[in-house]
C-alpha cells in the first residue's frame, strides 16, 4: 500500500479540492499519512494569489522532495497554471497537475508508476517529458466550460463542511491573476450540490458553507432555459432535513439587493454573516482596480443587509498600496472603513502579478509604504472587531460547539455563533457538534465571548 501526504495552500476552494483528492486516493487504496518524512507521494495543492503564495508553493514542493528524494512530488492547482515552463523544469517536481485535472489524479499517478517501473526494468521511458522536466497534465483553463466534478463525503472539521459549488471568474479585476489560473465561470449542477449536502448532514455535519471562486456568479453559465441563481441554490439546500445552518462564502457586493436580502432573511437556516469584498474605500482606486461599484453603492448594500437582519456580521477584504494609491486616497479608505464598521477585515498588501493590467501601471507603491498602511488598517480592524463582538454582550444567542478550550486552567467548549463570533461555555461531555440555543453573552476577552446558560 502506497502512502500519500497532502498539503493545502490558499483559499477554501483549494481546501475542498484537497479533501476531495484525499478521498480519491483513499478509495484507490492509498494510506493517507501526515505531511512528514516517509510518504511515497506528496501532493501540494498550490496557490498563486500573491507573490508570497507562489513562494510558499515552491517552498513546500522543495520541502517534500527533501523529506523523501525517492517520493513522487505532485504540484497541483493555481501555481501550476500561472508558473508555466518554470515549474516543469523544477527538479523537485515529478508531476504537474493543473486545475480541472485533479479528478484524474489517481490515474495520472498509476500511469507514472508504470512508466517509472518500465524505466527501472528496461532503462527506457516512453511518452514522458524531456529529461529534467516534470510530466505535465495541464489544460488551457481559459478554454474550458466544464465544471470539474469533485465531491466529498466528509471533511476534517466535524461540525462545519465547506462545499465548492462554483469555479472560475469573469470579472478581471486589474490586480487579479485568478481568472487566468481558474478560467471562466463554471457552476456545479444543483442536484449534485443538494445530494452532497444530504450526505454530509446524514454524517452529522450541522453547518455547510457555500464556496466558490466567484460565488455570486453561480448559475450564470447554465443554458438560458436552465438558468439558476445563487438564491435558487440556497433555497434548494435549505430544504435538506437535519441541516441547521447555511453560511455563505465571499459575495460580490452587487448581488445584495432588497429582494435578495429579504429572501435570505426569510430562510431561518441562513447565518447573518456576509463577506462583501471591498478592496478600497476610494472611488478612483476602485476604478483603477476595475471593480464595478462605487463606495456609495457598497455602503448602500451594507445598509440593506443591516435592515434585513438584526446586527449582521459584515466582513471584507482590503488591498493597500495599489498602484497610484496616494496618501490622501489611503486616508479616504481608512475613514470609509471606520464609517462602514466591519466585524472583520482581511488586509492585503498589493502584490504585482505578471500578466495583469495593474502589474504595468505607473506609480507602483514602495513596500515600506504598503507595510505602514497595512499595519494601520490592522489596528483599526482589531478595534472594530472587538466593538462588534461586544455589541452582543447581554444578548442570548445560538452557538455550534466545536472544540475544547482552556483559559487560566478553566475548561471550556468553544464554538461560533451564527454571526461567526467565537464563544465559549463551561465544558460538558458530549457538547461537540451540538447547537446550543438561548445562551447569554456574559463577558469578553480579545478573542472569545464567554457565555452561560
Amino acid at each position: 500500500m502506497k502512502k500519500a501526504a497532502l498539503h493545502n495552500l490558499g483559499c477554501k476552494v483549494n481546501s475542498y479540492e484537497t479533501e476531495a483528492m484525499q478521498q480519491l486516493l483513499e478509495s484507490a487504496g492509498y494510506e493517507i499519512v501526515p505531511f512528514a518524512e516517509g510518504a511515497d507521494v506528496y501532493i501540494i495543492n498550490t496557490c498563486s494569489v500573491t507573490n508570497i503564495a507562489d513562494r510558499k508553493s515552491r517552498q513546500m514542493l522543495h520541502r517534500a522532495k527533501k523529506m523523501n528524494p525517492e517520493a513522487v512530488v505532485v504540484a497541483a492547482g493555481c501555481y501550476v497554471q500561472a508558473a508555466g515552463e518554470e515549474l516543469k523544469k523544477d527538479e523537485a517536481v515529478d508531476l504537474v497537475v493543473g486545475n480541472n485535472k485533479k479528478t484524474e489524479l489517481v490515474s495520472i499517478l498509476e500511469d507514472y508508476f508504470v512508466q517509472r517501473k518500465n524505466t527501472e526494468e528496461e532503462s527506457s521511458w516512453e511518452h514522458t517529458a524531456a529529461p529534467g522536466k516534470a510530466l505535465e497534465h495541464v489544460i488551457d483553463i481559459s478554454d474550458t466550460r466544464e465544471y470539474e466534478n469533485l465531491s466529498i463525503d466528509r471533511i476534517s472539521d466535524h461540525t462545519r463542511a465547506f462545499i465548492k459549488v462554483q469555479d472560475g471568474c469573469n470579472q478581471f479585476c486589474s490586480y487579479c491573476i485568478i481568472p487566468y489560473t481558474r478560467g471562466r465561470v463554471r457552476s456545479r449542477r444543483p442536484d449534485e450540490v443538494v445530494e452532497e449536502v444530504k450526505r454530509l448532514t446524514a454524517s452529522g455535519y450541522k453547518e455547510i458553507v457555500l464556496t466558490g471562486i466567484h460565488l455570486s456568479s453561480y448559475g450564470m453559465d447554465f443554458p438560458e432555459e436552465e438558468r439558476l441563481t445563487l438564491l435558487d441554490l440556497i433555497r434548494s439546500i435549505h430544504e435538506v432535513e437535519g441541516l441547521k445552518r447555511i453560511r455563505l462564502g465571499s459575495l460580490e457586493p452587487r448581488i445584495v439587493t432588497e429582494e435578495f436580502a429579504s429572501a435570505l432573511a426569510g430562510l431561518d437556516k441562513i447565518c447573518p454573516h456576509f463577506h462583501l469584498s471591498l478592496q478600497s474605500g476610494c472611488n478612483d482606486t476602485l476604478k483603477r482596480m476595475n471593480r464595478h461599484y462605487t463606495t456609495e453603492d457598497y455602503l448602500n448594500r451594507c445598509q440593506i443587509l443591516r435592515k434585513a437582519f438584526h446586527n449582521p456580521a459584515i466582513t471584507t477584504d482590503v488591498i493597500v498600496g495599489f498602484p497610484g494609491e496616494t496618501e490622501e486616497e489611503f486616508q479616504m479608505t481608512r475613514e470609509y472603513l471606520k464609517n462602514v464598521r466591519f466585524y472583520e477585515m482581511h488586509v492585503f498588501k498589493y502584490s504585482k502579478r505578471n500578466g495583469t493590467r495593474a502589474a504595468v501601471m505607473p506609480e507602483q507603491i514602495p513596500e515600506s509604504a504598503k507595510a505602514e498602511r497595512s499595519n494601520e488598517l490592522l489596528c483599526l480592524e482589531k478595534e472594530m472587531s472587538l466593538e462588534y463582538r461586544k455589541s452582543w454582550l447581554g444578548s442570548r444567542t445560538e452557538v455550534l460547539m466545536e472544540e475544547e478550550y482552556w483559559l487560566n486552567d478553566v475548561h471550556y467548549m468553544i464554538g461560533h455563533t451564527r454571526e461567526y463570533v467565537k464563544a465559549a461555555v463551561p465544558y460538558e461531555e458530549g457538547l461537540k457538534g451540538v447547537v446550543s440555543d438561548g445562551i447569554l453573552m456574559e463577558m469578553m476577552n480579545d478573542e472569545v465571548a464567554f457565555l452561560k446558560h
